[in-house]
């Protein structure tokens, strides 16, 4: 039995991964960071209400660990446009998570990050995400597995124009379309990183979309 931790469980990919770590036997407890607290209990569930830009109280919250699942996002209509903001959420979070967690003895780290991730990219957000998985492939984790989905299927909370109608588009043209660029289910990619966590593989995993159906 292992106790998992999760930040970003409001998202949506997130919401499929805690909706599944509460349903798995293997997972004995399911911690959520969050800022606000969820509308909803479980008997697995322990949930810490946490400042991240807080370093302490980040790094205390980020105790007991033995998997952790990182799928924490924002967008820049959220932030404003404001590159710093942005990376305060993206960069900030999941980078920390995985040097506290490291100190505290996890064993590892899932991240969903996107695909064509790449720190010499010229592109902001492609930049981004290449920088989050250069520091957390340093953190010490024995096992890092980073996921690079392209577009993510499901109902978000929030409306997104641009995404919704790629969500029309992108099936439609699949058969075209390289593998690595399909689009995933978000319930997909949520059962692919609960599957990877317990393969306790050592070492630095970059997972596409081929990889995210092992069971097949």
């Amino acid at each position: 039995m292992a106790n998992a931790l999760l930040l970003g469980c409001t998202g949506l990919v997130g919401n499929e991964i805690l909706n599944q770590l509460l349903l798995d036997r293997d997972f004995d407890k399911v911690i959520v960071l969050v800022r606000q607290p969820l509308p909803f209990t479980h008997p697995k569930l322990e949930e810490r209400l946490v400042d991240f830009q807080n370093p302490s109280e980040f790094e205390h919250a980020m105790q007991g660990a033995d998997v952790i699942f990182s799928s924490v996002g924002t967008t820049q209509r959220k932030v404003k446009g404001d590159a710093a903001a942005y990376r305060k959420v993206d960069e900030w979070i999941p980078t920390k998570a995985a040097e506290f967690g490291a100190k505290w003895g996890a064993k590892s780290f899932l991240l969903v990050s996107a695909i064509g991730a790449d720190a010499q990219s010229k592109n902001f957000y492609l930049k981004l995400k290449g920088d989050v998985e250069t520091q957390i492939k340093k953190s010490g984790i024995p096992s890092i597995f980073i996921f690079q989905p392209s577009l993510l299927l499901g109902n978000r909370r929030e409306f997104r124009l641009g995404e919704r109608m790629a969500q029309w588009i992108f099936p439609i043209f699949r058969w075209l379309t390289p593998s690595k660029y399909r689009a995933v289910e978000a319930k997909d990619l949520a059962k692919a990183m609960v599957h990877y966590s317990k393969t306790h593989n050592i070492g630095h995993f970059t997972l596409t979309f081929a990889d995210f159906f092992p069971h097949h």
